[in-house]
C-alpha cells in the first residue's frame, strides 16, 4: 500500500511514548528540526514525569496511548518505552493510521516483530526503526569502503561491546533486566553493534552463542559471546560484557581483509584506531577528521536518521531503516538465545 505523505507547507505532528533516558535524544532531535516537526503531545505512565514535561515543553500530556490518539492530531509516534510493549503499541498506533518510530530492539520476541511490520503495512503507515549509529561518520567511511571492494575478500569481524551496567541501573525500573520487556546485554545494549554484522558485512549464514548472567540479579544475561560465519565465508565473533570495571571502556569493529585492515575503537565506534590499505583512495585524508569525542554510547546520530524520517514522510526518500530492515538485527538477535538456550549452531534465516 502507497503510504500518504505529508506535503511540505506544514509541519509534522509529533507526539513522544515513554520518557525514560533514551528519549532525551529525541527530544533534542525534535528541538533540533523544528522548521519540520511539530512536538504536540508527551505520553508516560508517570504522572510525575509527564508533570515536568506539561512545564517544559507547554503541551497536552497523557497517562494513556489510546486517549492521546484519540485526541491529537498526529502524524508520527516515537515509542521510547520498553521493548516489549513495542509490538502491542504499535500495533495501536497503526490502526489510527499513524506513522511509528521505534527505537531498538524493535520488539523482544521475532513474532512481535513480524507483528509490527504486518500492522504498519496493513494500515499503509511507515515504520522506522532507529539505527542511529550508521550516520557515524567513522562507519559511513568504513562502509563506503567496503562497498567499494577495498578491502578484497573480508577474512574476519570482530565487535566488542565493553560497557557497565551496575545493580542500581537494573533496579531503577522493574522492567529492565526481564525477558519480557527488556532483553539482556545483547539485545538491549549491544543492539546497535549487531546491526552492523549485517549492514557492513553481509548476510550471516549461521552462529553460536554463548550467554551467562555472572554478577547481575537479573533474569538475562550480562554477559555473551557469539561466533559467526557469513554467507560470504568470513569468520568472526561478536563479544559483550556489562560487567566492565570500573565504567564504560569499548565499544569497536575490527575487520581484517585480504587487501586492508580497520579498527574503530573507542567510547562507541567514534575513533578510527588504524587503517590501512593497499591501494590508496582520496577518502583516506578524511580519517583523522572522522574521530570525535564522546561521553555518551548513544552518539550523535539522532538528529540524522530523523532527516531520513522526514524526507520519506515528504514522499522525497526512501527509509534507511525500516520495519523490514529492523528485522534483520532482530533476527540474529533470536538466533543467538536460541543457540544460548539450547548449546547448538542456528543456521539463518530462522525458518518460522
Amino acid at each position: 500500500m502507497i503510504k500518504n505523505e505529508i506535503s511540505s507547507n506544514r509541519k509534522i505532528n509529533i507526539a513522544i511514548v515513554g520518557c525514560g533516558r533514551i528519549s532525551k535524544k529525541h527530544f533534542e532531535s525534535i528541538e533540533s528540526h523544528t522548521d519540520q516537526l511539530k512536538l504536540v503531545s508527551v505520553c508516560d505512565i508517570n504522572e510525575n514525569i509527564l508533570s515536568e514535561n506539561k512545564k517544559k515543553y507547554n503541551l497536552p500530556t497523557y497517562l494513556n496511548l489510546e486517549d492521546m490518539l484519540n485526541n491529537e492530531s498526529l502524524d508520527l509516534v516515537v515509542l521510547c518505552t520498553p521493548s516489549g510493549l513495542h509490538a502491542q503499541q504499535t500495533e495501536i498506533i497503526a490502526k489510527h493510521g499513524v506513522n511509528v518510530i521505534t527505537e531498538k530492539p524493535m520488539a523482544t520476541r521475532w513474532h512481535d516483530g513480524l507483528r509490527m511490520v504486518k500492522a504498519c503495512d496493513d494500515a499503509g503507515v511507515w515504520l522506522f526503526v532507529v539505527k542511529q549509529n550508521r550516520h557515524n561518520f567513522t562507519l559511513q567511511i568504513l562502509k563506503n569502503a567496503i562497498e567499494k571492494g577495498r578491502f578484497g575478500k573480508i577474512y574476519m569481524v570482530n565487535v566488542n561491546v565493553f560497557w557497565t551496567r551496575p545493580q542500581e541501573y537494573y533496579d531503577s525500573a522493574k522492567w529492565r533486566g526481564t525477558w519480557e520487556f527488556d532483553g539482556g546485554a545483547l539485545m538491549n545494549q549491544a543492539s546497535h553493534y549487531v546491526d552492523l554484522l549485517d549492514w557492513l558485512v553481509g548476510p550471516i549464514e549461521s552462529l553460536q552463542a554463548y550467554t551467562a548472567t555472572l554478577a547481575r540479579n537479573i533474569e538475562v544475561e550480562d554477559s555473551g559471546v557469539v561466533s559467526l560465519r557469513w554467507r560470504s565465508g568470513a569468520l568472526g565473533s561478536l563479544n559483550v560484557s556489562m560487567l566492565t570495571y570500573p565504567k564504560n571502556l569499548e565499544g569497536s569493529i575490527t575487520i581484517l581483509g585480504e587487501k586492508g585492515t580497520v579498527q574503530i575503537g573507542g567510547l562507541a565506534v567514534n575513533e578510527i584506531k588504524h587503517w590501512e590499505f593497499l591501494e590508496s583512495e582520496p577518502e583516506d585524508n578524511d580519517v583523522q577528521n572522522a574521530n570525535y569525542e564522546t561521553k555518551s554510547v548513544y552518539g550523535f546520530g539522532h538528529p540524522l536518521y530523523y532527516e531520513n524520517v522526514i524526507d520519506v514522510m515528504r514522499g522525497n526518500k526512501e527509509p534507511e531503516t525500516d520495519g523490514r530492515e529492523g528485522l534483520r538485527s532482530l533476527e540474529i538477535l533470536i538466533a543467538a538465545y536460541i543457540s544460548s538456550r539450547d548449546g547448538k549452531r542456528v543456521s539463518l534465516p530462522l525458518n518460522y
